[in-house]
């Protein structure tokens, strides 16, 4: 006899919700937002039917799809979707949905929607919400919690964004080394749940010191009577509230780690780190590097007001716009140069294109190396002469290429040659701004992939085209 499939399941088809279905329903509420009220019926058949339909897909979404979804609708629709879901899940949203798009959601909630938003949320959890919430409602959310709450909060607010202090977690269990394991089993069976992502206990003395940590795992399948201290495991890597998160995530990559204990100066434990925590520092900072090579102040909303896109973009965009001048100024101290041989406006393109393909992988190469904690200052001149080889050969073999291609074509051995070299020399200088501009960024403390790509080409396209008209001047004419 078969057996039915098991509703609850969350298979990968119901993780993935329908968006065009939500943004196709939404749109067609947008009429009629001003008389959509929670509970109650639309006059229009076929609209009240839309409502029920899209109330049913987002009560059924998870924090994190409606997140997804939120992120991928126009404003109007958004502010919709977001006045249909499920309002027990709002406060879990908000830390789902990226910041751009979590101040478009509450400037559309009042100060009561947004207190029984945070009603539920952990201490660490209403720190992350608390600089984006009006002032008065975090006053007010603090004071329903208790002394020890609100300490927590207060803790947590005293660090910047990318501390581990900001995002620790306080929800742990901690037990002594003196007892047995089955006063252990018997110490968590008083709990309703234990707090997400426990893996281990963290023990500790009568002073709250971390002595070192019991997996789950052991505490599982060693004797009931055996004590704490003879299965715990000491070595533990321990983090303090000022380390770089970034840091940490490389930490928690480099040894799975599921949780991890965070410390005071003197080795009194204060929180948790978590992997859930550890897998957003990562997501965000990949994000935050794209962003940034492509010139990107700060990540935006992708259906931000027109403005809004404008200022965020348009710094570098004037960069590239000046870099640009200086190209184009270049190729005109050549002009009579070209005049001579024509030629030389075809193959340009071709050497300054390849140069800045060439300087780009460079240099994503040196910022993964710098964002993995693979590259120090003392190797940057070993990468920078690998770099250079590997550009030294690129430069030969394709430039060879393209010599015979160009002598092929225009008849000229004179052509050719000069292509070889052109290209292999604005290789050479592609190789080494590739290197030396993240490196030049961290020293001045900046983000080493901050318009990366912007400067990379700018250099490639104005350096490409002085090597190659410089070389055809100087040897064909």
């Amino acid at each position: 006899m078969s057996q039915s499939p098991l509703s609850p399941v969350r298979d990968l088809e119901r993780l993935n919700p329908d968006i065009d279905r939500i943004h196709e329903l939404a749109e067609s509420l947008l009429p009629v937002y001003a008389q959509i009220e929670l509970g109650e019926a639309l006059p229009d058949p076929e609209q009240n039917q839309a409502l029920v339909a899209l109330i049913a897909i987002l009560h059924e979404l998870h924090p994190a799809d409606m997140a997804v979804v939120l992120e991928s609708l126009p404003l109007q629709e958004r502010v919709l979707v977001w006045k249909l879901g499920a309002p027990e899940e709002d406060g879990e949203v908000l830390l789902e949905v990226s910041e751009p798009v979590r101040e478009t959601l509450i400037e559309a909630m009042d100060k009561a929607e947004l207190l029984a938003a945070v009603d539920d949320l952990d201490a660490d959890e209403l720190a992350e919400l608390a600089p984006d919430l009006p002032n008065q409602v975090v006053y007010e959310a603090l004071s329903t919690r208790d002394e020890e709450e609100r300490a927590q909060v207060a803790a947590a607010m005293s660090f910047a964004d990318d501390q581990v202090g900001a995002i620790m977690d306080f929800e742990l269990v901690s037990i002594r080394a003196d007892v047995s394991c089955e006063v252990v089993l018997r110490y968590l069976r008083r709990f309703e749940s234990l707090p997400d992502h426990t893996d281990k206990i963290f023990v500790v003395d009568d002073d709250d010191i971390l002595q070192g940590v019991l997996p789950i795992r052991k505490l599982l399948v060693v004797d009931p009577d055996t004590q704490v201290a003879d299965i715990m495991v000491d070595d533990v890597v321990v983090f303090r509230p000022e380390d770089d998160v970034e840091e940490a995530a490389q930490a928690f990559e480099r040894y799975d780690l599921v949780t991890a204990p965070v410390v005071d100066a003197n080795k009194k434990l204060i929180g948790r780190l978590t992997v859930d925590e550890m897998v957003d520092v990562i997501r965000e900072e990949s994000e935050a590097d794209m962003l940034n090579m492509a010139g990107l102040q700060e990540e935006e909303d992708l259906f931000a007001p027109v403005m809004d896109s404008v200022k965020n973009r348009w710094m570098w965009l004037a960069i590239n716009l000046c870099t640009a001048f200086v190209a184009s100024r270049v190729i005109g101290a050549f002009e009579g140069s070209i005049e001579k041989i024509v030629a030389l406006a075809a193959l340009m393109p071709i050497v300054a294109g390849i140069g800045g393909n060439s300087g780009n992988q460079t240099i994503t190469m040196i910022v993964r190396a710098m964002a993995m904690g693979q590259m120090t200052g003392n190797q940057a001149m070993h990468l920078l002469r690998k770099e250079e080889g590997v550009a030294l050969v690129n430069g030969l073999i394709w430039g060879s290429v393209m010599g015979v291609v160009a002598w092929l074509l225009y008849g000229s051995l004179g052509i050719g040659l000069v292509m070889v070299a052109a290209m292999t020399l604005n290789l050479l200088l592609a190789a080494t701004v590739g290197v030396l501009i993240p490196v030049a960024m961290d020293k001045m403390g900046r983000d080493p992939a901050l318009g990366s790509s912007v400067l990379i080409t700018a250099v490639t396209d104005s350096g490409g085209f002085l090597i190659f008209l410089g070389l055809a001047t100087i040897f064909l004419l």
